[in-house]
């Protein structure tokens, strides 16, 4: 090889090089990140919670805002949001410019406080039947709703990498002293599996991106040595059976990270 051709195949490189470096920081500052959703995406359960939707900063959302400064971010996820909120409030809210949004929805929709409560305040007999009148809501209707969310993100932002995040398994069935019998923690776990995997297939049909937190909080769920979850709290009373922080950071963080 002659020295000008050295030369050009060095100078060529170097100039690949220097375009690939000056590339990447505006990549990554060009990010315009998106958060929907519930109270599991707000960041209830976690310190730090304000205004009417509980907003906090150890949500997994802001945590990975405050990781990755993306050039914009829409915090819009609220608690106690069900999917027709999030379709007439919170999408109409969002940029249509968006590059990311993550999202966990459904469980409010299939009743998830007032099963909670059922099987704090009943008997085991009662708590399964609530479980079950849970399953056959996410088998028959919220299927529907679901699609109709995730159509509604697609419209708004149709070039966004949308994240939809599942739920954990609130307890740890294995701990022998508890809030709640064995029957009713399994019962809850089982309903919460079936409300995953009813997500999961609804997310793959909108050609979006499922993000599964259940390993992450596996063996730390309420009652376990060390819980990513909250039990029964009192005060304030929303954080029960929420992620806490360990949950936020450990749990759903590394989740929307990868899939990310």
């Amino acid at each position: 090889m002659s020295r000008a051709t050295v030369l050009a195949c060095l100078v060529s490189t170097s100039v690949l090089a220097l375009t690939v470096a000056t590339a990447s920081p505006a990549q990554a500052a060009g990010v315009d990140y998106v958060a929907l959703g519930d109270s599991y995406s707000s960041g209830v359960g976690a310190p730090g919670q304000s205004g009417t939707c509980l907003r906090s900063n150890y949500s997994y959302a802001a945590q990975w805002a405050a990781k990755n400064s993306p050039t914009t971010f829409q915090f819009l996820a609220c608690s106690g949001a069900v999917t027709d909120d999030v379709v007439k409030t919170q999408v109409p809210a969002m940029s249509s410019a968006a590059d990311l949004i993550s999202i966990t929805i459904g469980g409010n929709d299939a009743g998830f406080a007032s099963t909670v409560l059922t099987c704090l305040t009943g008997s085991d007999a009662t708590c399964t039947a609530k479980v079950n009148a849970g399953k056959t809501y996410v088998a028959t209707t919220l299927p529907g709703k679901l699609d109709s969310t995730y159509a509604a993100i697609k419209a708004k932002a149709p070039g966004a990498k949308v994240v939809v995040l599942s739920y954990p398994n609130i307890f740890d069935t294995s701990a022998v002293i508890c809030e709640m019998s064995s029957t009713k923690r399994k019962a809850l776990n089982s309903g919460a599996q079936v409300l995953d995997d009813m997500i999961k297939s609804r997310v793959a049909a909108a050609g979006f991106t499922f993000s599964d937190v259940r390993d992450n909080f596996s063996g730390h769920g309420v009652c376990a040595a060390k819980p990513y979850l909250n039990g029964l709290t009192i005060i304030p009373p929303q954080n029960s059976y929420h992620p806490n922080s360990s949950g936020y950071t450990n749990g759903y963080l590394p989740a929307l990270t990868s899939a990310a």
